[in-house]
């Protein structure tokens, strides 16, 4: 079983990226491989809604988006882990995201290609803001939670966090052992 991460803050040390690495060391405990992506170090171009995807199940796009679709592919489960931006997730993390387009057909549904690679695949999901009130995440989750809807994923859960300065999260225990139990629940569930 393998689990991949993905890390949507560019700020590699940061809150976000601490609570990934503590649900990658769940999945590693789990017994799977966990192999992490920090979206900031790639280059990823955002969707042109050129539909050629559609017929072809490839995007035209040559930027690194085109590797991490194939570690989508053979991954069982995918962790995000994104910081708040401005009451959205990060410009890395929606240009990722957005790009799973190459993965649906015209009428979106899974492309044929990939209908059998992504059917059952697991889906978790860490948030990080500055505030108090973690409700302020709910867009971010809203995203990732209707992804799976429509598309049939199976959805592993949110961790919801604060902390503003860079690795303030590492001194919530709660955070940590939630984002640990999520880790575990995407090689366990």
């Amino acid at each position: 079983m393998k689990v991949l991460g993905i890390l949507g803050s560019p700020r590699v040390g940061g809150n976000s990226d601490i609570l990934l690495d503590q649900a990658l060391e769940g999945v590693r405990d789990a017994g799977a491989e966990a192999e992490k992506i920090v979206l900031s170090q790639k280059r990823i171009y955002g969707c042109l809604d050129c539909k050629e995807c559609n017929e072809t199940g490839i995007c035209v796009i040559k930027d690194d988006m085109l590797e991490i679709h194939k570690m989508i592919l053979e991954a069982d489960a995918i962790i995000h882990s994104v910081p708040v931006y401005f009451w959205a997730m990060t410009a890395h993390m929606k240009a990722y995201l957005d790009r799973w387009c190459a993965f649906f057909d015209g009428e979106w549904n899974w492309h044929k290609a990939y209908h059998q690679r992504m059917k059952g695949k697991k889906i978790g999901l860490i948030t990080v803001c500055g505030d108090p009130d973690v409700s302020i995440t709910d867009p971010i989750v809203y995203s990732f939670k209707n992804t799976c809807n429509f598309s049939g994923l199976k959805w592993l859960g949110v961790v919801q966090a604060s902390a503003s300065e860079k690795g303030e999260v590492a001194e919530n225990e709660k955070a940590k052992k939630e984002a640990y139990e999520l880790g575990k629940r995407g090689v366990t569930v």
